[in-house]
């Protein structure tokens, strides 16, 4: 057998009596793959011989397994829960009275009504910029302008050339003053100003104009053309309809509603010191309560740590990432709207490595692993990935079905 300084020495002359078999120390590691982190503990046994000390009802059994070829990928399974994805909350943005609201679990796309206010719908625009002021003027500008400008062209409305960022466009502002009793020579039109388009801004032109008032005539509104706070609710994209939270008769000034996407997803609570273990498209298993399965990948990941209770997770106040877990297919969860599952994300996978179980590591005093084959040689070895109780290994005479010693 060769000897190794790290693994095993010499019994000095004189320190055991003729016959008796040497002593050696074997230092077995076990590890523990948990979200993601390994975790090594050891334990003294003796060879040839019973275990000594407190080792002697704790010692692992040692066998022998074939080291293997295979594909190793590391996991992270955590908690997370079916649902809609993030809730939004809808407030009526001008005075008035709430004549009608939709039921929950209704879905409502672009240019359809989310509730009626005083009698007059209130439908829905895409975009991110709510409408704040009123649209009135023309060769107004800015991104709520914009908002309406998408919109209208995608219902189908010809709205027109739109000025192109970068371009200038004229602005006359309104004449000002008190009219005067006596008569007195008409004043010349105020000049206009020019000001410069900005990107992501659009331009309330003549033809956006005339095509706001078409629409209002077509969806029961006043056909004025103008547009103004809270004649529309603007929205991410189609919702659903989570919550109802005023009713009819109540002011519009306050919340009414909360909506949500339409689509199911899962959001997980990851703690903001594993961000770096899952990336944007990572593949994820989730187990629902029924044990069947759902497969799909990760599709945002927030970059606004919160603490535990805001994110929905219970590590007890650790800043917390919400990820969100796109499905592939909604088909095994049509009878549920929210629950809560396990999920598994799969990140780095090693193809046609070799393995073997992590028990058969020998963590040598010097530094560094080993392998023992069943005639006690040991053979140094370098560690990869950890993944599902395998380890990868590599080092000269490790080839697959080489039998090694392992802690069972």
């Amino acid at each position: 057998m060769r000897r190794s300084e790290h693994a095993q020495a010499d019994e000095p002359p004189g320190s055991a009596a003729p016959g008796k078999a040497r002593k050696r120390v074997v230092i077995a590691v076990a590890a523990l793959l948990t979200a993601g982190v390994v975790g090594v503990s050891l334990a003294g046994v003796r060879s040839g011989g019973k275990p000594s000390g407190a080792a002697a009802s704790g010692a692992p059994r040692v066998s022998t397994v074939a080291v293997v070829r295979t594909d190793l990928s590391s996991t992270l399974s955590l908690n997370g829960t079916l649902g809609y994805g993030r809730t939004v909350s809808v407030k009526g943005g001008k005075d008035g009275l709430v004549t009608q609201l939709p039921a929950v679990g209704a879905k409502v796309s672009r240019g359809r009504s989310l509730y009626r206010l005083d009698d007059r719908p209130v439908p829905v625009f895409y975009g991110t910029t709510p409408l704040f002021r009123p649209l009135d003027t023309r060769g107004l500008m800015g991104r709520d302008v914009k908002v309406v400008a998408d919109n209208l062209r995608a219902l189908g409305y010809d709205i027109g050339a739109q000025p192109a960022s970068g371009s200038w466009v004229a602005q006359r502002p309104a004449p000002t003053g008190a009219a005067s009793a006596s008569p007195s020579p008409p004043s010349p039109s105020p000049s206009p100003s020019y000001v410069r388009v900005k990107p992501g801004e659009g331009v309330l032109t003549a033809s956006l104009i005339a095509a706001v008032g078409r629409w209002q005539t077509q969806v029961g509104m006043p056909s004025t053309g103008v547009l103004g706070a809270g004649d529309v609710a603007v929205l991410p994209g189609e919702v659903r309809v989570g919550a109802v939270q005023a009713q009819p008769g109540d002011p519009a000034t306050g919340t009414l509603m909360s909506v949500t996407g339409t689509a199911k997803s899962v959001s997980v609570a990851l703690d903001a010191t594993d961000v770096d273990s899952i990336q944007q498209g990572d593949k994820a298993t989730v187990t629902l309560p029924d044990n069947s399965e759902a497969h799909g990948a990760v599709s945002a990941i927030s970059t606004d740590a919160q603490a535990s209770d805001q994110a929905g997770g219970d590590s007890g106040g650790t800043p917390q990432l919400v990820v969100t877990v796109s499905l592939d297919s909604t088909a095994a969860l049509r009878r549920l709207n929210s629950a809560p599952v396990q999920v598994q994300f799969t990140g780095q996978t090693k193809k046609g490595v070799l393995a073997v179980p992590v028990g058969a590591l020998l963590a040598l005093s010097g530094g560094g692993y080993a392998l023992q084959l069943p005639g006690g040689r040991l053979l140094a070895v370098e560690t990869g990935m950890f993944a599902k109780g395998l380890v990868e290994v590599s080092g000269t005479g490790i080839t697959a079905g080489t039998k090694v010693a392992t802690a069972s």
